[in-house]
């Protein structure tokens, strides 16, 4: 390993040492600096070097002195092509405007709402009124092919993800990924990009990767962008957002604070029969929270081809739940046997802090670049709840069966990274990126459990829980690309060797693995015709579980049903292929399958003796998938848009379960449609409709029930076209829930959950300054473990 170091920087400074660099300054007939112009350094026909000015400023890098041809071009501008002999101590080259150019016209061409690349999906927001009229997490969930359960737990395409923000990790799953995306207004966020089967570039964790690109500004100067909403449900919210950008000569400055307060609701209706008896549960929880969160970035130029940049990421949250419940318990007969009330509270603080220190090294007129990250991120919650529970018999008096417990517990989670990728343009147009990455993550986990008499706390150590869990990964990756005729193919291999270790402190318990596991992926495009493209691509991935899957300790939500954590669980892997055809860069249809061994998920043990309810993490046999999705935008008038989207697919869950075994199959289809409508240019008025179906699927053994939703939203430019007012209500039907069945042997139950989706939000985005550069879009090395923390 030291050796192979010292060979990367030998070759490395050689190729520093091997160029001579040229600078200049390109302005137009008034002096002002022009940005984005193709500077060309060729001899004797043949290209030398290519850069391109950054705010009239170049340089690039050239093997010998001598005579060589400079042309320079920039759309509106006579282009310019001169004799130079090099090296000279500066250059300084004038531009003029083109005579024939219409500068009172402007033509810009619109993305489309979704576009498709060789490795990805990617998601316009700014194109979609619904998707851009609240917060990053309503453009998350309007995104193709994103899923979102009622415990906010998001897929893709019905395949785990990871959820990134401009290339660096969430640390954040479920409801807390949720309340923090719902802080951050989505006017901030330009695309969504959807990795189905992500390449070699990204860890090997992860079914699929998502992707949150924010939007980014062009020029040098100061600029700042205010945003707040209100939204209305059962209750009401409000956002406020500051970002601002400064950049000057070197430096550059960047960053946003965010604040959200939310009060949502969610409605519980679980039914369990024991044989002789029947539970029926109603209750409504009541989730009260305030979040902060909070960036700031500078980035330093030490040389034209050299960054330096550190950047903080933060997030604060404080909430409280509060679940009143009736369980109603009757025999078969639907005679009433008794009554419990049950109430739980609780009260959270969470925080989360990174720090990146990053170096970034161009060579060779960029055709190679070494990219350096060092992180550290902090990730601590403390959770406090409260149970009551009393049971009433049918005449209202009370029994003697008091359940009073206190059940405080908190987390720390701690990891330290470093990763090096080099980038490097080789000949005939392969484009090869390495990099190694090396990570240490640190979970400890404690839990206490007290019996309540009045203000008198009883610990019960039999119940208290310390969990330390420990993992080291250290990996490295080779990705090639390149196009060859009608051809583009991008391949790679990722290597990771994986350790953990977990260890239960009061059962003295300690779970531990080692393994090695290389993970291939292939992308293959093939173009015969203008309007015809064909693409295949593979991936194998691992899915690693959460920690706190991991952690063992009970958590009680009534003296009836409790939820526990296994230490033991696998890592499950993935093998996932699809094939497709595009028609005209528009329409496409492609064809999919995904096969995943050692399936974790949540499962629900129901003892019909002791009328408990268990639920515990586990891993089962095989989940596969195949299916047909087709993509397609109409355009039925110059003033109207429609996107259409529909997935068949076929699935089977295959597994040893309890003391049998079950092998379910079932076809299914989602589908969403899409519609805008530009009313009138002058104001900007728009409106958008979309409308989302979900047919009746299969997990494991559970059943999920058909769903439907249909949002709405309008949007206008206001205060002289340097503000956005946008009006959104979504899923205007309160439809949007989940009814989820279990029918297996004994275990006979069923969940509805309907988690508030039914908002209407005003939100007003003002935009103010000039546009800046944007910071760069840099990946941390912590990203995967981050993401994982809970």
């Amino acid at each position: 390993m030291k050796n192979a170091i010292l060979y990367l920087l030998i070759f490395i400074s050689g190729l520093m040492y091997s160029q001579i660099l040229q600078k200049g300054i390109i302005q137009d007939g008034n002096g002002r600096m022009l940005d984005a112009a193709t500077v060309t350094l060729s001899k004797d026909q043949k290209n030398v070097a290519t850069v391109f000015s950054d705010l009239g400023n170049f340089s690039m890098g050239y093997p010998e002195a001598g005579n060589y041809t400079l042309t320079v071009t920039l759309p509106d501008y006579q282009p310019v092509e001169m004799l130079v002999q090099l090296p000279k101590e500066s250059m300084m080259i004038t531009m003029h405007r083109n005579e024939h150019t219409i500068q009172e016209v402007t033509l810009t061409k619109r993305k489309p709402l979704i576009e498709r690349k060789i490795d990805r999906v990617s998601f316009n927001v700014e194109n979609s009124i619904i998707a851009s009229g609240g917060s990053a997490w309503e453009a998350l969930t309007k995104a193709p092919g994103i899923q979102i359960t009622s415990a906010n737990t998001v897929t893709a395409n019905r395949k785990n993800v990871r959820i990134y923000l401009d290339g660096k990790p969430l640390q954040l799953s479920g409801d807390d990924l949720a309340a923090y995306l719902q802080g951050m207004p989505s006017d901030q966020v330009s695309q969504v990009e959807i990795f189905s089967n992500p390449p070699a570039r990204f860890d090997a964790e992860g079914a699929s990767v998502v992707n949150i690109v924010t939007k980014k500004a062009k020029k040098q100067g100061f600029n700042l962008s205010l945003s707040s909403g209100i939204n209305q449900g059962n209750y009401t919210g409000y956002t406020g957002n500051t970002t601002f950008t400064y950049r000057k000569n070197k430096w550059n400055m960047y960053g946003n604070y965010g604040f959200t307060h939310r009060k949502t609701i969610q409605d519980h209706n679980i039914f369990i029969n024991y044989g002789n008896s029947l539970w029926n549960s109603l209750s409504r929880t009541v989730y009260d929270s305030d979040t902060h969160d909070y960036r700031l970035g500078v980035d330093y130029q030490v040389s034209d081809n050299q960054v330096l940049g550190f950047l903080i990421t933060g997030n604060n949250r404080k909430g409280s739940s509060e679940s009143p419940a009736i369980t109603e318990i009757t025999s078969p007969a639907m005679k009433l046997d008794s009554t419990l009330n049950t109430d739980n509270y609780a009260s959270t603080l969470g925080s989360q802090h990174a720090f990146n220190l990053n170096y970034n090294l161009k060579l060779d007129s960029a055709k190679s670049s070494l990219n350096i990250d060092l992180d550290y991120a902090l990730f601590r919650n403390v959770n406090r709840p409260f149970t009551d529970n009393v049971t009433l018999l049918p005449d209202g008096s009370l029994t003697s069966d008091f359940f009073h417990i206190y059940t405080p517990s908190s987390q720390e989670i701690s990891v330290m990274s470093g990763k090096a990728d080099y980038y490097f343009k080789a000949a005939k147009g392969l484009e090869i990126t390495s990099g190694i990455k090396y990570s240490s993550t640190e979970s400890i986990s404690i839990f206490d459990y007290f019996n309540r008499d009045g203000a008198e706390l009883k610990a019960v150590e039999a119940n208290r829980n310390h969990f330390t869990y420990r993992e080291k990964v250290v990996s490295a990756y080779t990705s090639v690309s390149g196009n060859f005729g009608s051809w583009s193919l991008q391949g790679g291999l990722r290597g990771e060797y994986t350790r953990t270790r977990g260890y239960e402190q009061n059962l003295n318990l300690l779970n531990g693995q080692n393994y090695f596991k290389l993970f291939p992926t292939v992308f293959i495009q093939y173009k015969p015709f203008e309007n015809h493209e064909f693409q295949f691509n593979y991936a194998y991935r691992i899915e690693r579980p959460e920690y706190n899957r991991l952690n063992p300790a009970k958590r009680f939500l009534s003296p009836y049903s409790v939820y526990a954590g296994n230490p033991a669980l696998q890592p499950a892997f993935v093998h996932s292929l699809e094939a497709g055809y595009t028609y005209s860069k528009k329409y496409n249809l492609t064809a999919y399958y995904t096969s995943t061994r050692d399936v974790f998920t949540n499962i629900n043990i129901q003892d019909n003796d002791t009328k408990r309810y268990y639920g515990t993490q586990a891993n089962l046999g095989l989940s596969t998938m195949a299916g047909i999705r087709l993509s397609a935008p109409v355009k039925p008038a110059s003033w109207w848009d429609v996107n259409i989207l529909a997935d068949m697919y076929r699935q089977r869950e295959k597994s040893d379960y309890l003391s049998g075994s079950y092998d379910n199959h079932m076809i299914s289809f989602s589908g969403s449609m899409s519609q805008s409508f530009s009313i009138d240019k002058k104001t900007g008025l728009k409106a958008e409709i979309n409308g989302t179906y979900n047919s009746s699927g299969i997990q494991g053994i559970y059943r999920v029930r058909a769903n439907f939703f249909v949002d709405l939203g309008v949007k206008m430019n206001v205060l002289k076209n340097a503000g956005t007012l946008k009006l959104t209500i979504t899923d205007i039907f309160n439809t949007n829930n989940n009814l989820v069945s279990i029918h297996f042997r004994n275990q006979q139950s069923r969940f509805f959950y309907q988690r508030e989706s039914r908002f209407i939000t005003l939100s007003l985005l003002y935009r103010f300054g000039n546009n800046i550069s944007a910071p760069r879009n840099r990946k941390t090395a912590s990203e995967e473990e981050r993401k994982r923390m809970q």
